[in-house]
């Protein structure tokens, strides 16, 4: 009876080493294949030295620097260049209203010399109104208009009392006269209209 079951735990020993036996090429085959995944893997960088590490961001550093002294030459060109341009402007448009006014300063030359040689005031006046019209149509084509005083409400926006003056109940608060009239470019008042004020 102990030799029997002896027996079986000796078959059973021999089934399991066969079945080591058998598995062993299985095993030592992935123990190549796992070697040969390992081999293919790249090569992991090795970390850099606290050396290395400093001349990079030094060298970073420099290249950014670099820029920097690119972009603030840059920006002082353009801020150069832009100046400039917008001198040249302003010298052009001035410019050009000298040219636009100078035909009125040929009308006044004429009107002083018909003045010498002239008695006939009618025709004089004729002159002088002319070129009168003449430049305030220049006035309106460069987009100026007087300010409008006749019985207007006072408004601190556009006139400038220089005086007030006793006036009835329907005069209080209104312009009475106008002294020296006032201009507007576009919207923007460029001089007050002086007033006399009904108070």
């Amino acid at each position: 009876m102990k030799q029997d079951k002896q027996n079986i735990e000796n078959e059973d020993l021999q089934k399991e080493v066969d079945e080591l036996l058998n598995n062993e090429p299985e095993s030592q085959e992935s123990a190549e294949s796992l070697e040969d995944a390992e081999a293919t893997e790249p090569e992991q960088e090795q970390p850099e030295t606290p050396e290395q590490r400093i001349e990079a961001l030094e060298k970073r550093v420099a290249e950014l620097e670099d820029i920097r002294l690119r972009q603030m030459a840059e920006f002082d060109n353009y801020r150069r260049r832009t100046n400039k341009e917008k001198l040249d402007l302003m010298d052009t448009a001035g410019e050009k209203l000298l040219v636009d006014i100078l035909p009125l300063v040929d009308d006044f030359e004429r009107a002083r010399d018909a003045m010498a040689k002239t008695e006939d005031i009618a025709s004089l006046r004729e002159g002088i109104d002319l070129i009168y019209n003449k430049f305030i149509a220049w006035l309106d084509k460069q987009d100026v208009h007087a300010i409008d005083t006749t019985d207007a409400d006072f408004n601190t926006d556009e006139h400038e009392a220089i005086t007030t003056f006793a006036a009835g109940e329907d005069k209080r608060g209104k312009i009475i006269d106008c002294t020296q009239r006032g201009y507007k470019h576009g919207d923007r008042v460029i001089r007050f209209a002086k007033v006399v004020v009904g108070e």
